[in-house]
């Protein structure tokens, strides 16, 4: 990656790394923002940031506790305050509300609008953080990558539950889904992780022992959101206003393509692309990415 200018950005007892890459921010300049997801750090979008660096002002961070971020009570400063409302539980500084507040703390030193990016778990807060007032005026869009909405995840469930003839597609996505129960498991997933890291580090270009300490630490999010954790699509959901460009890799082994069944009623001006790959999918093929990229940022083609 070419050399980036880090700074700390802290929020509601977290330290947040903050990397920036590529062009000053300044007018005329397109600005990206990425987010990255489960079991990363900012580090999985090198190949992206290594072509929009050329033509774009690029912002990334690692999100609570993932890569070089920290809550202030693991790195022995006072102990983190949690929301109210959450009687002090230990997965309440990980809730969707808390991460988008971090979100918007790193945008707020963004210095203008910016073009997001998510992507797995990172997607998933963008959702949150798109359908927030505050995105009106300071969020250009917002591209999707294998991270549903969780509220509209939980309506598209209930929906097909009540129609027989999309049954099997609800028995499909929740074979998927198997792992985020498994993940609700004390000790065990710790100890899988353990085995699987140094294997997931060739993926994810990093030591064995940061790929395995990010997935292990980031277990929280899915103990903290999915399973019990009270969210749901029982409300009206608020609809965004912000352009949206959901890519769908075909062969994702964690996601049905059919999850964006019903999303255009809930975005203004939403666009989905098929692409022929798995999770991955934009790390994996960041020429084809960063390309599809630019139709919306408006950056001109990578030197």
């Amino acid at each position: 990656m070419p050399a980036s200018r880090q700074h700390t950005v802290e929020n509601d007892g977290a330290r947040l790394a903050v990397f920036e890459y590529g062009l000053p921010a300044e007018p005329g300049t397109p600005t990206v923002l990425l987010v990255h997801g489960y079991p990363d750090d900012h580090t999985i979008f090198r190949s992206v940031i290594d072509d929009l660096a050329a033509d774009h002002h690029v912002i990334a961070y690692d999100t609570r506790n993932a890569g070089a971020s920290r809550l202030a009570a693991d790195a022995d400063a006072p102990t983190a305050e949690v929301p109210p409302g959450n009687g002090g539980s230990p997965l309440a500084p990980y809730r969707l509300p808390v991460l988008v507040e971090d979100f918007y703390a790193v945008l707020e030193q963004a210095g203008g609008p910016v073009h997001v990016v998510g992507h797995d778990w990172g997607s998933i807060q963008c959702w949150a953080a798109v359908r927030d007032a505050r995105a009106a005026g300071r969020i250009l869009s917002f591209t999707s990558i294998s991270g549903p909405d969780i509220g509209h995840l939980h309506r598209w469930f209930s929906q097909c539950v009540r129609d027989p003839r999309r049954w099997l597609l609800a028995a499909g996505q929740a074979l998927r889904s198997t792992y985020v129960a498994f993940f609700q498991l004390p000790v065990l997933p710790e100890a899988l992780w353990r085995v699987l890291g140094p294997r997931y580090a060739r993926r994810a270009g990093t030591t064995a022992e940061t790929a395995t300490d990010n997935a292990v630490r980031g277990l929280q999010l899915y103990r903290a959101n999915l399973l019990g954790s009270g969210v749901s699509g029982r409300s009206p959901l608020p609809r965004v206003e912000v352009p949206v460009h959901v890519l769908v890799p075909l062969h994702d082994p964690f996601l049905s393509p059919r999850l964006t069944d019903g999303l255009g009623t809930e975005v203004r001006d939403l666009r989905i692309s098929p692409v022929d790959g798995g999770h991955w999918w934009p790390t994996e093929n960041s020429v084809a990415f960063c390309r599809m990229l630019r139709r919306f940022t408006g950056g001109g083609p990578a030197q």
